[in-house]
């Protein structure tokens, strides 16, 4: 027997009178924090090159924020999810599939975005970055992988009756080279882009749990609230990275135990003791019969990933 409610109505009843148009719709967008781990550039062949987290970037090519930097993204379609427009989005700008893919945080401040309400489910892909080939939307001018710099500057406190409430200021810095036509010395010269921005975590700890909120406090260069998207994505990736195998999804088929210290290293943004480090990671891996060849340095053996299950 079919219910009716409270007017003696059908559902079926009910929805051939509805109308949508009762309440205003957002737009609805995906945006992508696509990290990767690359090696800096060699100084000396004989020592270990440093690794760098990076963030890909899009320079925009229309308005609103004409050529600033944004994360990729773009709307949702009406045949989509928000999850398939985000590997959609993924494999347009980089041309790789199944990878690393989660959903972050759903980002929907009023005037975040000036052309009109838009909502953005915001998802993390963490890459390798060999397997990609960058090409920039139609919305953009270029794609390029920032070096992403992610640091604590300051921490203040206060007690109110009830709790505690934490102020913590982040720097991000996010650095990428630009090549120039010109040549200088034969050799083509290549200038910074520099962006940055500084993000002020508030956290309120009291009876009823603890909760945390993010707000950009300056920014220069980086388009729309995004600055906080990738600082919301650090903080998710630093805090996985303790307790999962996430960090594998950013090396290749096989690697050094070395290069994999050297990720989690940059991306905890501290030293960690070699010996602990490898006690820690012992069930992740797997040792094959390769070595390292054509180094500088005495051959080091090759490992794989052993997923958890």
């Amino acid at each position: 027997m079919e219910e009716i409610n409270h007017k003696k109505i059908s559902e079926a009843e009910y929805l051939s009178t509805y109308s949508s148009s009762e309440f205003e719709r957002p737009s609805v967008a995906t945006d992508m924090v696509i990290f990767t781990v690359a090696e800096s550039e060699k100084e000396n062949y004989r020592k270990l090159p440093e690794k760098e987290l990076q963030v890909l970037l899009i320079k925009r090519g229309k308005h609103p924020f004409l050529g600033q930097w944004a994360l990729p993204g773009g709307f949702v379609r009406p045949t989509e999810t928000t999850e398939q427009a985000a590997q959609r989005e993924l494999c347009e700008e980089t041309g790789v599939q199944e990878v690393y893919l989660e959903q972050l945080y759903t980002f929907s401040e009023l005037g975040r975005d000036p052309r009109t309400w838009v909502m953005s489910c915001a998802y993390m892909a963490l890459v390798d970055q060999s397997l990609v080939k960058l090409k920039a939307g139609d919305d953009a001018d270029e794609a390029k992988w920032f070096k992403l710099i992610y640091k604590k500057i300051e921490e203040t406190e206060e007690t109110k009756e009830g709790g505690l409430t934490k102020y913590e200021r982040y720097q991000l810095s996010l650095e990428a080279r630009e090549e120039q036509n010109q040549r200088v010395d034969r050799k083509e010269k290549k200038e910074k882009i520099q962006l940055q921005a500084e993000i002020e975590k508030k956290v309120v700890i009291n009876d009823n749990g603890r909760t945390s909120e993010l707000f950009i406090t300056k920014n220069s260069g980086i388009a729309f609230d995004h600055a906080k998207i990738i600082a919301y994505a650090v903080g998710r990736l630093r805090g996985k990275i303790e307790y999962t195998d996430i960090a594998l999804h950013l090396m290749p088929r096989q690697f050094t135990l070395t290069a994999l210290q050297q990720v989690y290293e940059v991306i905890l943004d501290k030293p960690l003791l070699k010996a602990a480090f490898r006690r820690k990671i012992v069930d992740l891996v797997k040792e094959t019969e390769n070595y390292t060849d054509k180094v500088g340095h005495r051959p080091s053996r090759l490992y794989e990933k052993n997923w958890m299950d």
